[in-house]
């Protein structure tokens, strides 16, 4: 098993992986150093969309979480569901959706900060913070990407 961390704002996002399946990541505030798939660099620094090669370990299986996993790893970058939305592409409820997010061992692979409640942006284990700072990062790459498409359309 590989172990290493790298940077996001004042946490560290620590990556247990082997090959191209990812086992767990955790936000912390210390992290021992080591090297994580580029992957997690490139996407915590805005210039990354996907995790690809890279699976997570919880998308095996066809219990309900795992279903849950496999859904809200359908959400598109830079978007959001609610939980009923999850929910009802699982075949489940929403409340299972949250408890699913909140035990969710491979956050980013499974990127649960795309899941919102209907009325608010829900929440986000170890902080808040790091959910909206995910999202405001994403809506901000989505949005230059799609600009720099327009700009290098062609004229019919």
């Amino acid at each position: 098993m590989n172990t290493g961390s790298c940077s996001f704002h004042l946490w560290k996002v620590a990556v247990d992986w082997e090959g191209t399946t990812v086992h767990r990541v955790r936000f912390l505030r210390t992290a021992d150093a080591g090297s994580v798939p580029v992957q997690f660099t490139k996407f915590l620094a805005g210039k990354g969309r996907d995790f690809l090669p890279l699976t997570s370990a919880a998308l095996a299986g066809d219990s309900v979480y795992a279903r849950i996993y496999r859904a809200v790893s359908a959400i598109p970058y830079g978007e959001t569901w609610t939980y009923a939305e999850v929910a009802a592409a699982a075949g489940t409820h929403a409340r299972v959706v949250g408890n699913a997010m909140a035990r969710n061992p491979t956050p980013l692979i499974v990127p649960c900060h795309r899941v919102v409640g209907a009325d608010g942006i829900g929440g986000f284990s170890p902080d808040i913070e790091i959910k909206k700072a995910l999202l405001l990062m994403e809506k901000k790459a989505a949005k230059t990407a799609s600009n720099s498409m327009l700009k290098y359309q062609p004229i019919l």
